[in-house]
C-alpha cells in the first residue's frame, strides 16, 4: 500500500473531526469540477454576459478533453465552429464594447481570426503540440476582448456593514516568492472583493513576508499567514483589535454574493461556486470552525487532488472562500511543508483597484 492510498484512507476517516481540532480552521475536501484550468474559471467567472463571444471561448476550453482522448474528427469540428462564430458574429462582439474601446477590439479580433484559421490548420494535421499553443493564444485573446467589456461601475453590492474593510475593485496580480522557488498569483475582486481587498492589503504592508508554512498536509492544503507573536490574525494598529473578514462565495445562479452563510446552510448541496476549489493552487480564506466571519489574515493553498474529488463531494467549496488562483509555477506547492516559508509577496499588477474601505 502507497504512502498516498494510505493517506487517502486516513483523511476520509479523520475529516469528521479535522475542523474541531485546529484554530483556526482550514479547509475539507472539495467537489470535482470539469474546469480545471485557472486561466478558463478566471475568463468564466468575469461579469460580462457576450453570448457569441462566450461560445467560442466554452468550445475551444471544451477541446482539452478531446485532445487528451485524440479525438481528431471532434477537434476538427470544434475548430471550425469557432472560427465560423469569430467570423460571422464580429459585429455582435463588437457592439458589446464600448466605443473608446473598439479600434483596440478590433485589432485583437483580428489577430483572433488569423489564430483560429492556423487552428483549423493544426487540427486537420493532427499536430497535437501546436493545437494546444495555437488554442492557449486565442484563448488569452478572448480573454483580453472581455476585458475590454467589463462594466465601469462595480457590479456587486457590498453589504455597509462591511464598509470599514478594505475591498479590491477588480482583479490583482502578485508575485510569490518562498524558499523552494516563485508563484504568480491572480487575486480575483469581483468575486471575493472584501476577501481579495484584505489579502492585497496585507500584501501591500508586506505582512506575509518572512511567515511560515503553519500547516502542510500532502495532497491537501498549505496554510500561511499566522502572525509571530500570540496574534493568530492581522491587528488593525488603529483599533488595536483583529481585523476580521466575512465568509464570501459567490454562486453562479444567485443575484446577490452570499455572506456568513455557507452552501449547505443554504441547502446548495451540489452548487459549484463562481470561484471553485477545483484546481493546484486555488487560494483559500482559513476561518475558525466556530465562526465564518473571524477569518483575518491566513489563507491556504489548496493542493488539488483528483482522488480526493469524488462526484457529488462538496466539503469545501461553500464552507471557505476562494479568492484567486496560481496560474504559474503551481508545481512547486508539491514541494513546500513546514520547514518552508514566504520569503515575500508583491502586487505587480492592479494595485490601483485596492480602496481602503468603502
Amino acid at each position: 500500500m502507497t504512502k498516498k492510498t494510505v493517506f487517502l484512507i486516513l483523511l476520509t476517516l479523520l475529516i469528521p473531526i479535522v475542523f474541531m481540532l485546529v484554530d483556526p480552521a482550514t479547509a475539507a475536501l472539495p467537489t470535482g469540477n470539469r474546469v480545471k484550468d485557472p486561466y478558463a474559471i478566471l475568463r468564466n467567472s468575469l461579469p460580462i454576459n457576450q453570448k457569441e463571444l462566450r461560445e467560442i471561448q466554452h468550445t475551444l476550453e471544451d477541446t482539452s478533453d478531446l485532445v487528451r482522448g485524440n479525438r481528431w474528427p471532434a477537434i476538427n469540428q470544434a475548430a471550425s465552429r469557432s472560427q465560423f462564430l469569430v467570423n460571422t458574429k464580429t459585429n455582435q462582439i463588437l457592439q458589446s464594447i464600448p466605443d473608446e474601446e473598439k479600434n483596440k477590439g478590433e485589432k485583437i479580433i483580428s489577430e483572433l481570426k488569423e489564430n483560429l484559421t492556423r487552428l483549423n490548420e493544426e487540427a486537420s494535421l493532427k499536430n497535437k503540440s501546436d493545437f494546444i499553443e495555437i488554442r492557449r493564444k486565442s484563448l488569452k485573446e478572448i480573454g483580453e476582448i472581455e476585458a475590454l467589456m467589463l462594466p465601469e461601475k462595480f457590479p456587486h453590492d457590498i453589504p455597509k456593514e462591511f464598509d470599514s474593510l478594505p475591498r479590491l475593485l477588480g482583479r490583482a496580480s502578485v508575485n510569490i516568492k518562498t524558499t523552494k522557488g516563485d508563484m504568480y498569483a491572480i487575486i480575483d475582486g469581483y468575486n471575493a472583493p472584501l476577501t481579495g481587498g484584505a489579502f492585497i492589503d496585507l500584501v501591500s504592508k508586506g505582512f506575509y513576508d518572512g511567515l511560515p508554512m503553519n500547516r502542510a498536509e500532502e495532497f491537501f492544503v498549505l496554510q500561511t499567514g499566522d502572525p509571530k507573536g500570540e496574534a493568530i490574525g492581522y491587528i488593525n494598529p488603529e483599533t488595536k483589535e483583529e481585523r476580521h473578514v466575512p465568509l464570501e462565495i459567490r454562486a453562479p445562479k444567485k443575484t446577490e454574493t452570499i455572506y456568513n452563510q455557507t452552501f449547505e446552510e443554504l441547502g446548495l448541496y451540489t452548487e459549484t461556486p463562481v470561484l471553485p476549489f477545483a484546481t493546484l493552487g486555488t487560494l483559500g480564506w482559513a476561518h475558525s470552525e466556530q465562526a465564518l466571519d473571524d477569518g483575518s489574515s491566513q489563507f491556504f493553498f489548496f493542493l488539488y487532488e483528483a482522488e480526493l474529488n469524488p462526484a457529488g463531494r462538496n466539503l469545501i467549496d461553500g464552507r471557505n472562500a476562494a479568492f484567486g488562483y496560481v496560474v504559474e509555477g503551481e508545481e512547486i506547492l508539491n514541494e513546500l511543508g513546514v520547514n518552508d516559508r514566504i520569503l515575500s509577496i508583491k502586487v505587480v499588477a492592479g494595485s490601483e483597484n485596492l480602496h481602503a474601505h468603502a
